[in-house]
């Protein structure tokens, strides 16, 4: 379904992603992150559909339609290394911080926060060039809301 998505994502060069497919790819990525404990629940889900509405002005059904398209993405998407570096080429560096953010939300989402979870949090950070302060940062901005 996203093939042709994902090759132009994953090309050795790839272009600025258009608004709508950076909103796809970000939103696949808090799906990764939220999958990782193997416990994909709906207060996951429904944060996630939060963090789309808010951030993109969404309706609640577009909001869970885009994470809807964004869980099989995820699914196709390649591994999480080659997809998040991916990201980073095509998305604009204060975009990425948001998406820590975001990230630290869907972590934080069923109160419980997984070694798996912080782990896979420190890799996605650095493969999208935040340090780990600014990543910790991120973490007590979310904590503290």
């Amino acid at each position: 379904m996203f093939g042709e998505f994902l090759k132009r994502l994953t090309a050795p060069d790839p272009a600025p992603l258009p608004d709508s497919d950076a909103r796809l790819a970000l939103t696949a990525l808090l799906v990764r992150v939220a999958r990782t404990d193997g416990n994909y629940d709906q207060s996951e889900k429904s944060r996630i559909d939060k963090i789309a509405s808010a951030r993109y002005g969404l309706s609640p059904f577009e909001a869970t339609k885009l994470r809807s398209d964004a869980e099989v993405l995820e699914d196709e998407a390649p591994d999480t290394v080659r997809f998040t570096s991916a990201i980073k080429d095509a998305v604009p560096y204060e975009d990425r911080i948001g998406v820590i953010e975001a990230l630290w939300q869907v972590v934080l989402a069923d109160g419980v926060r997984e070694a798996e979870e912080d782990a896979l949090l420190r890799l996605v950070s650095k493969l999208l060039g935040i340090n780990d302060r600014d990543s910790a940062l991120a973490r007590q901005r979310v904590e503290n809301a």
